[in-house]
């Protein structure tokens, strides 16, 4: 049975973001490791993509466009993947409203077999969300 592990938002900003630079190249080591040497497979989930969407942005400075950017990057770089898979990279390349949280939030729900409810007329837009 192939070793399935899913990572922390720690670990997709340092992967993100780079620094500080030793810390970063023990965990692409540390992924490396998994993926290629014992076969793993690691992935993020929703609330991990989202959590790190915004402390790069508070943290680091960085402007939302070059987050998904990266994070775009890092999803597809073969050490890990999106749990939800296709349907994030989906909300990632998306632009204006509603946003990437709202996105993620309605994927979650709809994987679980929910419709979603909101007072957001933006994210009401969203298949499967509703008004209330």
């Amino acid at each position: 049975m192939t070793p399935r592990f899913g990572i922390d938002t720690s670990i997709l900003v340092r992967l993100l973001t780079g620094e500080p630079r030793e810390d970063f190249l023990d965990c692409v080591a540390g992924l490396i490791a998994l993926v290629e040497h014992e076969g793993s497979e690691i992935f993020a989930s929703n609330q991990v993509i989202g959590e790190a969407y915004v402390a790069v942005q508070h943290h680091y400075g960085v402007p939302r466009t070059d987050v998904r950017a990266g994070l775009l990057q890092v999803l597809r770089s073969g050490l890990l993947s999106p749990l939800n898979g296709r349907a994030v990279f989906e909300a990632l390349e998306a632009s204006g409203s509603p946003g990437l949280f709202d996105r993620l939030i309605a994927d979650g729900y709809t994987r679980a077999g929910l419709e979603v409810l909101t007072l957001d007329r933006r994210m009401a837009t969203l298949a499967d969300v509703r008004c209330l």
